[in-house]
């Protein structure tokens, strides 16, 4: 899940864009509303963590604008201000939930993961490919009964082919899907993580390469022909 975090206080944003990372999100920053704004224009995100009290433009403002343009996605608002009139203007703003600074992290996490249940057809179902089976809701990654220590790119990069199967991909694409947008990374960067991906399937037993090179094209997760 790609998600923005738009904090102005570097203290707060650097730590929790960290933690969030290690939880296997991709996460980004932007330091004010107008920043928020172009970055929300240059990228789809599932959710985005809005700080209300922002400079150029406040949190209100851009909840409004981004639901103005069709941002279909979660904004849970991020705020010191606790008084009922504070948290109805949030919401009537088109924020879908609010939290209360200061706040502990498995807060965070946990009202992440409440807002992923809703609607019902937002509901992360478990993947699976032959013996390989991953649960987006709990991160865990087996193969056969064998748990899998992934990096978080490495998680990613799998989660993401296998809602793909069979979908051949770039390496530029599979940059501009998983990677930051002001990343310093290049393509061999790809390469190296679906190494690492395969050679821990491998460890974890198993003997095919489900991830599969087309040559001069990319990379797909193999699928079995019926």
């Amino acid at each position: 899940m790609r998600i923005l975090l738009v904090e102005d206080d570097d203290r707060i944003a650097r730590p929790l864009a960290e933690d969030l990372k290690n939880q296997h999100y991709i996460v980004e920053i932007a330091s004010d509303g107008i920043e928020g704004w172009d970055y929300a224009q240059a990228a789809e995100y599932d959710l985005i963590l809005l700080d209300l009290m922002l400079p150029r433009l406040d949190g209100i403002a851009l909840c409004k604008r981004l639901r103005s343009s069709g941002y279909q996605g979660f904004v849970l608002m991020l705020t010191a201000k606790d008084t009922t009139s504070d948290k109805v203007v949030g919401l009537d703003a088109g924020a879908d939930d609010y939290l209360i600074k200061p706040f502990e992290l498995e807060e965070l996490e946990a009202r992440i993961r409440a807002l992923l249940r809703r609607p019902p057809e937002m509901q992360q179902t478990v993947l699976t490919q032959d013996q390989l089976v991953l649960n987006p809701t709990s991160r865990a990654v087996y193969y056969t009964d064998k748990p899998l220590d992934l990096t978080p790119k490495e998680y990613l990069l799998l989660e993401y082919f296998l809602q793909n199967p069979g979908q051949v991909f770039t390496r530029t694409m599979l940059l501009d899907k998983l990677w930051e947008l002001d990343r310093a990374s290049g393509e061999n960067t790809i390469k190296t993580h679906i190494t690492n991906l395969r050679a821990k399937l491998k460890s974890a037993g198993c003997r095919e390469k489900l991830i599969e090179t087309v040559y001069g094209v990319g990379y797909r997760l193999r699928v079995k022909k019926a």
